[in-house]
């Protein structure tokens, strides 16, 4: 039985505090909560109709679920109570530990009492609202919401957020959202979002889970989650602030969270399969999407329009997207155009014009054709008149139609409304009884498809391994930047690709190196980290008059010169970079190089370890690849060679985890086919040195 199995399923609910302990009974009620209901209030005989207990210890029983509503020091001496008394678990209410760290001294030391207080009993919180199982009608809630109890035998979606009041709104959704379970995840001083997960899906009524999250609890709980969610075919939404670095400290002053790195945040959540979208509307329609299908088997869509207009705006909803719109081959355009007139030009997405509307045999004919196109979701763009002025009568036979292809063809769809308020909530159960799911709004539906592929694509895929995270953590303490040399000549030594070269004192020694080294070569000032912003790098000097110019102009920049052999049948540059993140450990970024980087913006980022599937995925995405494949007619670039020293760079960096800081190789030049990639620039920061 999971550690939260009591709480999340209470047969009894005990209940702390004054108003919002009174809202608390007084919701369970209204939902029909079968079990009992033990107020608990020092002066009180009674709440709601139910017979108030002075004490834990008066109370009938051990409670499975506890409702604690009261103040913060009071907090704490209850949580003691209950954990004593053996109680299943409590929702903490009150505010006042550690979000408050940086305006209240005690915040922390009270967070710290309120977990010891608690021992082995899960509680959830502090400064949260809390749990309400529709499937059940169980409420530990302060508040009012809009959802309603779940169906005999009916199956929702199961929803946590770091907000309460992103709990209440999206429980005031209109867009037909089946919620099973919504819970509250505050402080998450001692039980996790992800263990809170882990409880969720393993109820046979949750369909799906969605995750409002502002910091991770748990690496190792997320890896957990997401593999059981595989296990039992549950896919995963994420909604993941902090892209913005109003919002990273915007979770710290909410619920002591540290939001971390926004890639590789977003890179983490990639690797567990767990598909992330980016507002609160797309969230809803993701969650409502997997609700009906499940994952997607694919990234291919069809639509189906009675518009040019709407047609073109669904092409354009698929621009830069995973998912599209493919062509359709020329037996399919046959098969759709035998059932439209010839003034209608047959496509995909499809106008199937007016000339058949309200026509229900006519319509069920073009729509069966175009689903019969194997797609992995078949969209009817179609917004309802308003009610109070217009009839929507006539749109029932499109539906009948839409739903008829579906079912001859075995297949899945999506009615989309372009506004959101052209989809009446009322029509949106019997629409998803019926196979089609509703979707509001065209760019949430084609965000909720983008999800619902990737989750499918991802499952295909072999689960990955575990995060090293044995770089992870608080910052070492001071840090030390060797120069280029000493650098490469740790480079070297872990046997990776770096060209020769020496460390020059002046301009004669510089020009005794060059021509040991061989001609052409390139000659730096060391201990100068952004080179070609300062002018202090000089390339292909062919001679020994050109080096020693170059040294008597770049000396003066730094501590001392470096010369090296320049490298020669260079087709694209690549950025290889590593941070360490303290929540990821060491974090790698893959990406178009050279001195352009910060402008072109075009990398991906990667959890360690990386296979080599992973960084020639990475490389394959980027917009620099096809340079790398020859465009228009370049050699071809040793795509193998610069996948090696990827991820030999990699090992070197876990190899070292504990002491760098910071790994930058720009560029990794990447030569024709045959003449490998190599190291041509490092920045190397270390911190002190931890268990290398």
């Amino acid at each position: 039985m999971h550690k939260l199995e009591r709480l999340l399923h209470p047969r009894t609910i005990a209940v702390f505090g004054g108003a919002q302990a009174a809202a608390v009974v007084a919701q369970s009620i209204k939902m029909g909560f079968a079990g009992e209901i033990w107020p608990v209030h020092p002066t009180k005989e009674g709440v709601a109709g139910r017979k108030a207990y002075r004490s834990v210890a008066e109370l009938p029983g051990a409670p499975d679920a506890a409702f604690v509503g009261v103040n913060r020091h009071l907090t704490i001496e209850v949580v003691k109570a209950l954990a004593e008394r053996d109680a299943g678990g409590a929702v903490c209410f009150a505010a006042g530990f550690l979000e408050t760290e940086a305006y209240d001294e005690h915040g922390e030391r009270l967070q710290a009492e309120l977990v010891a207080a608690a021992g082995q009993m899960p509680i959830i919180g502090p400064n949260c609202y809390g749990l309400i199982n529709y499937a059940d009608g169980a409420l530990l809630w302060p508040d009012q919401h809009g959802g309603i109890r779940l169906a005999e035998g009916g199956r929702g979606v199961a929803i946590i957020t770091q907000s309460s009041n992103i709990a209440i709104n999206m429980t005031m959704q209109k867009r037909g959202l089946p919620i099973a379970f919504l819970m509250t995840a505050g402080n998450q001083a001692q039980t996790g979002l992800s263990e809170m997960a882990l409880g969720l899906i393993e109820d046979d009524r949750v369909t799906s889970l969605g995750l409002h999250i502002e910091a991770f609890d748990s690496v190792a709980g997320f890896e957990r989650l997401a593999a059981r969610a595989r296990e039992l075919k549950k896919p995963i939404i994420a909604m993941k602030v902090g892209r913005s670095e109003q919002a990273r400290q915007a979770t710290v002053s909410h619920t002591a969270s540290l939001a971390g790195s926004d890639a590789a945040s977003g890179a983490f959540l990639k690797r567990l399969g767990i598909a992330r979208v980016d507002s609160i509307p797309a969230f809803i329609e993701a969650l409502k999407l997997l609700h009906v299908t499940g994952p997607l088997p694919g990234y291919r869509l069809s639509s189906m329009s009675c518009s040019g207009g709407e047609a073109s705006v669904m092409a354009d909803s698929a621009e830069g997207r995973w998912v599209n719109f493919p062509a359709l081959t020329d037996t399919h355009h046959t098969h759709v155009k035998s059932t439209l007139g010839p003034l209608v030009a047959v496509a995909n997405p499809l106008d199937y014009h007016t000339f058949i509307w309200n026509n229900e045999p006519a319509m069920t004919a073009t729509f069966t054709a175009m689903v019969s196109g194997g797609f992995d979701l078949n969209m009817l763009v179609l917004d309802f008149p308003r009610p109070d002025r217009c009839s929507d009568t006539d749109w029932w036979a499109t539906l009948r139609a839409f739903e008829s292809a579906l079912k001859t063809n075995k297949a899945q769809g999506a009615i989309v409304s372009s506004l959101p308020e052209n989809l009446p909530e009322e029509y949106t159960a019997g629409l998803m009884a019926r196979g089609m799911v509703p979707l509001f709004g065209i760019s949430e539906a084609m965000d909720a498809a983008q999800a619902a592929a990737f989750i499918g694509w991802a499952w295909r895929q072999p689960q990955a391994q575990p995060i090293d995270t044995s770089a992870s953590g608080a910052p070492a303490g001071d840090h030390v930047t060797p120069d280029e040399a000493e650098a490469k000549a740790r480079l070297i030594e872990a046997g990776l690709a770096v060209p020769r070269g020496e460390r020059a004192g002046n301009a004669v020694e510089a020009v005794i190196s060059s021509m040991a080294l061989g001609f052409p070569v390139a000659l730096k000032a060391l201990g100068v980290t952004h080179k070609s912003e300062l002018g202090a790098v000089r390339l292909n000097l062919r001679d020994a008059e050109s080096v020693s110019t170059a040294a008597h102009d770049l000396a003066p920049l730094g501590t001392g010169l470096y010369v090296e052999r320049m490298v020669r049948d260079g087709v694209a540059e690549l950025l290889v970079g590593f941070t360490r993140d303290p929540m990821f450990g060491a974090v790698m970024t893959l990406g178009t190089g050279g001195v352009l980087v910060e402008l072109l913006r075009d990398s991906v980022t990667l959890m360690l370890p990386a296979t080599r599937d992973d960084i020639e995925a990475a490389l394959r995405g980027l917009k620099l690849f096809p340079l790398l494949e020859g465009y228009r007619g370049r050699p071809r670039a040793d795509v193998a060679a610069a996948i090696d020293a990827i991820a030999g760079i990699a090992a070197f960096v876990q190899e070292n985890a504990g002491e760098i800081e910071e790994l930058d190789i720009n560029p990794l030049i990447v030569c024709t086919e045959g003449n490998g990639a190599w190291i041509a620039d490092a920045l190397l920061v270390l911190g002190e040195k931890k268990n290398v």
